[in-house]
C-alpha cells in the first residue's frame, strides 16, 4: 500500500509517484526470479539512471536532480519496498559519487560526474579488506606514487573485499594506505579496466543475490595520480563523511524492507479466516500487527529527522547512526513477525516475507554494524 508522506513540494510528490511507477514496472515483475536464480538485471541500471533515479541528491550542473536528501531516502524506500538489492545497489552508487562530488577538483567532477549520475558509469564503494571491516584504519592495501607532476601514477597492491556491484561496476572508490597510520589512508577513483585489478567470484549470500558482491585484487596496478581524490591522507576523513550518508541510505533501504513485509502481513491477515473471523480481528495477532506498525513509522521518522539535519546544514553524524540503527534493528523485527503471521506458508518460499527476513539481517551488519553503530552513538554522548 502506499505510504501517506509528507513531502517539502509538489515535485517531490510527483517525483515519488513516477519512483513507484518505475519501480512497479520494472523492479517488481523480475526481482523474485533474479533472487531465486542469483542473476544480476542486465540494463536494469541504466534505466534507472534514464529516469534520473541515480543522480538525485547532487547538483543539477552535474546532471543530478538537485533533490533534499529527505526525498531522495524517500525514493530509495520506496526502491527497498520492491526490490532490496536494487535499493541497496543504488544507494551504493550514490555512496560513491560522494568522494568525487565533495573532494574532487572542479577537473575531476567535470570529466567523470555526469556519467556516474546519469548512470552512464555505475560506481562502488572499496573500503573493507578481509582483515579491516569495522576498524577501516587498519586497512592494508597499498599504493606507492611513482614520480611527482603530471604522469606520476600509484603502484596498488592488495586487496578489499565485501563490493558491492563487483566486477560490474565501472569505477571503483578505493581506500588505500599511502602513509602510515589513520592520516596514512588515500582514495583513488579507479577504473575498472585498470590492468592488474581483478576480482573474484561473486559471494554465496543469504539475501541480495540479484546484484554481486565479491573480492577485488591489485596486483602492480598502475592508476594515474589524477585519480586521486582529495590530498594524500585524506582518505578516512572523506570514508566517514561519505557513510554518514550511506547510513541512511540503508535505514531508508530497510524501512522499505519493513514496510513491505508489513503489507504483505496485512493483506494475509485480512483475508486469511480462523475460528469464523479473518485473523486480523483476533487481538493477539491484531496487536503484533500494530507493533510491526509503530516499528516501521517509528524507523521513516529516524531517518527523516537526520536526513533534514543534513539538508539543513547541520551536524547529523549521532542522528545517522541512530536512523542506521533503529531502521534496521525494525526491519529485521518486522520481517520476523511478517513471517510469524503468515505461519507456516510464511517459512515456505511460495511468499516472499521469507526473503525479506532474509534481506533484512545484511542491513544490521554493513555500512558500520549495529554495534558500531551504539559506539559512535555513546562516544558523541560522552561528548
Amino acid at each position: 500500500m502506499a505510504v501517506d508522506r509528507l513531502l517539502p513540494s509538489d515535485e517531490a510528490y510527483e517525483l515519488l509517484e513516477m519512483t513507484r511507477s518505475v519501480a512497479d514496472k520494472l523492479l517488481e515483475p523480475i526481482a523474485a526470479e533474479h533472487e531465486r536464480n542469483h542473476t544480476y538485471p542486465e540494463g536494469l541500471f541504466a534505466q534507472l539512471g534514464e529516469v534520473g533515479l541515480l543522480g538525485l541528491p547532487y547538483p543539477e550542473e552535474f546532471g543530478g536532480g538537485d533533490q533534499p536528501y529527505e526525498v531522495y531516502l524517500q525514493v530509495l524506500e520506496e526502491l527497498g519496498a520492491r526490490w532490496a538489492a536494487v535499493a541497496v545497489a543504488t544507494s551504493v552508487h550514490g555512496l560513491s559519487c560522494f568522494p568525487l562530488a565533495t573532494a574532487g577538483t572542479d577537473e575531476q567532477k567535470a570529466e567523470w560526474l555526469p556519467g556516474m549520475l546519469a548512470g552512464e558509469q555505475i560506481g562502488a564503494y572499496s573500503l573493507s579488506e578481509p582483515q579491516a571491516g569495522s576498524d577501516a584504519a587498519a586497512l592494508r592495501c597499498r599504493a606507492e606514487r611513482e614520480g611527482d607532476g603530471p604522469g606520476s601514477v600509484f603502484v596498488v597492491n592488495g586487496t578489499k573485499s565485501w563490493i558491492t556491484h563487483g566486477g560490474i561496476a565501472d569505477v571503483y572508490n578505493t581506500f588505500v594506505r599511502t602513509g602510515e597510520g589513520s592520516r596514512g589512508i588515500s582514495c583513488l577513483l579507479i577504473p575498472r579496466e585498470t590492468e592488474g585489478l581483478h576480482f573474484g567470484k561473486p559471494e554465496d549470500k543469504m539475501g541480495l543475490n540479484g546484484v554481486p558482491t565479491t573480492t577485488a585484487s591489485y596486483e602492480g596496478a598502475r592508476v594515474d595520480a589524477d585519480r586521486l581524490l582529495g590530498a594524500e591522507g585524506d582518505g578516512l576523513r572523506i570514508a566517514f563523511s561519505a557513510l554518514d550518508s550511506g547510513r541512511l541510505g540503508i535505514a531508508a533501504v530497510a524501512t522499505g524492507i519493513a514496510q513491505r513485509a508489513l503489507d504483505d502481513a496485512v493483506t494475509y491477515a485480512r483475508e486469511r479466516e480462523a475460528f469464523g473471523k479473518t485473523i486480523i480481528g483476533h487481538q493477539g495477532l491484531g496487536f503484533l500487527l500494530a507493533d510491526m506498525a509503530a516499528a516501521v513509522a517509528s524507523a521513516r521518522a529516524s531517518y527523516l529527522d537526520a536526513a533534514r539535519r543534513k539538508d539543513a546544514g547541520r551536524p547529523y553524524s549521532r542522528e545517522a547512526s541512530i536512523a542506521k540503527l533503529t531502521a534496521t534493528d525494525a526491519a529485521m523485527k518486522v520481517t520476523t513477525d511478517a513471517v510469524q503471521v503468515l505461519g507456516g506458508v510464511g517459512y515456505t518460499r511460495e511468499f516472499p516475507v521469507e526473503r525479506y527476513m532474509r534481506e533484512a539481517k545484511i542491513t544490521q551488519i554493513f555500512e558500520g554494524t549495529n554495534q558500531i553503530q551504539r559506539l559512535v552513538i555513546a562516544r558523541s554522548l560522552a561528548g
